[in-house]
């Protein structure tokens, strides 16, 4: 974790206020509310207390998020297609966030007409704006970041950590709900399909700010395809152990890394594209603990930087990473980007990883100067993701930020 103020957290300072003057309401600073009646004005619904029963979220209505929600344990949140949820501005404690504890799920099931949104109060995007089929915000860029927090699942998998159960970053210590993992890989925290997460990454400490979603120690019978992150402070999508696979992953204009695995995650990343994060495109650690295990990661396209943002390494393991990366195209590369390996881990592997690089040879993107079998050189590839299955429902997409790719 790395404390990134964005330049453009301060621009939209105005709008934020504005918005936060219309929408406003008490907050404590643990939430350990078990309440489940939220307060209704007109269109938004305010929700300040805690998830214990199972609950309908409609599209009539925005869901606005006055600190941080929790689904309880035994409580199922569902939510409609094309249905809108909006975080309060809000750090330390007190930053907005929806979490899922275990024991609880999350049925969030959108649909490429209809995508659910997670967004913050200061953006603009409407009941009538989804309805009518446009997803993009009206009012907000897709670099502003940082207004609220973000969505994080806790499951009951394996971790490879300093205990079989640990806290989550993000949630405060006093908060027992952000407890992960366990021993049960098929645990069950719900469906998440055609999400789109944007604006979020709240600072809740120094160097310290919430992922756009944070899967830790998540079962494999979850379902999570469709997913959008866009503009959060801190990474896209970081797994913390747990065996869930993940397929259809946009992240666009994240903070910090794009994908970053930890603690022992042993499922699949299938299909993603990522286009320029703030840092590592991947971060991918090993165990943290006696657990071992590894994951896959393939089939995605990544656009290393554009003339206003420059990621750091394209893939950064450590020398005990546990991963294979296959058919991965990287595209828009700088000179001083690189893959920074290990030479001597043989737990890492690379199948088909094709780099468009600008100059010299494809040695000078390795940092020890030598190219491992199974990454070359080339300004095309057919080894790479599907972008169209992020077309029409995606803000990057609507924005045509993955024109041509």
């Amino acid at each position: 974790m790395k404390m990134r103020i964005s330049s453009n957290f301060l621009k939209s300072s105005l709008v934020l206020a504005a918005s936060i003057a219309l929408f406003s309401c008490n907050k404590k600073d643990d939430n350990n509310n078990t309440g489940t009646t939220p307060v209704v004005t007109s269109d938004i619904v305010i929700v300040s207390s805690n998830i214990s029963a199972n609950t309908t979220w409609s599209s009539d209505k925005i869901y606005q998020l006055a600190g941080r929600i929790t689904v309880l344990d035994g409580a199922t949140l569902t939510i409609e297609p094309g249905t809108i949820i909006k975080g309060e501005a809000g750090t330390g404690a007190n930053a907005t966030a929806l979490l899922i504890a275990r024991g609880g799920k999350l049925m969030a099931e959108g649909s490429e007409t209809k995508p659910i949104i997670f967004t913050s109060v200061a953006d603009e995007i409407s009941i009538a704006d989804v309805a009518a089929g446009s997803f993009k915000s009206p009012n907000l860029n897709n670099t502003i970041n940082g207004l609220w927090g973000g969505v994080l699942i806790c499951g009951k998998a394996k971790i490879s950590a300093s205990a079989n159960e640990v806290q989550i970053e993000g949630i405060p210590t006093s908060d027992q709900n952000g407890l992960y993992g366990g021993s049960n890989d098929a645990d069950n925290s719900g469906t998440l399909k055609y999400i789109s997460i944007r604006h979020g990454g709240a600072n809740i400490g120094s160097g310290n700010e919430i992922n756009g979603l944070t899967l830790a120690g998540v079962g494999s019978a979850t379902v999570i395809e469709n997913i959008e992150i866009v503009a959060n402070q801190d990474d896209g999508i970081e797994f913390f152990g747990g065996k869930v696979s993940v397929k259809n992953v946009l992240v666009m204009n994240n903070g910090d890394d794009a994908i970053d695995t930890d603690q022992s995650w042993s499922g699949t990343l299938d299909n993603f594209v990522i286009i320029t994060p703030g840092d590592h495109c991947f971060e991918l650690d090993g165990p943290e603990g006696s657990y071992s295990a590894g994951h896959t990661i393939k089939n995605g396209t990544i656009v290393a930087h554009n003339s206003d943002r420059t990621s750091g390494d394209l893939i950064n393991t450590d020398k005990n990473s546990i991963v294979n990366l296959e058919n991965l195209f990287f595209a828009s590369v700088k000179d001083g980007q690189v893959v920074n390996r290990t030479t001597d881990n043989p737990d890492v592997n690379f199948t088909n990883i094709v780099i468009n690089i600008p100059s010299g040879s494809i040695d000078d993107y390795i940092k020890d100067g030598s190219a491992p079998a199974g990454i070359t050189a080339g300004s095309t590839s057919s080894n790479k993701a599907n972008a169209s299955v992020f077309n029409g429902w995606t803000f990057a997409a609507l924005d045509g930020a993955t024109s041509g790719l």
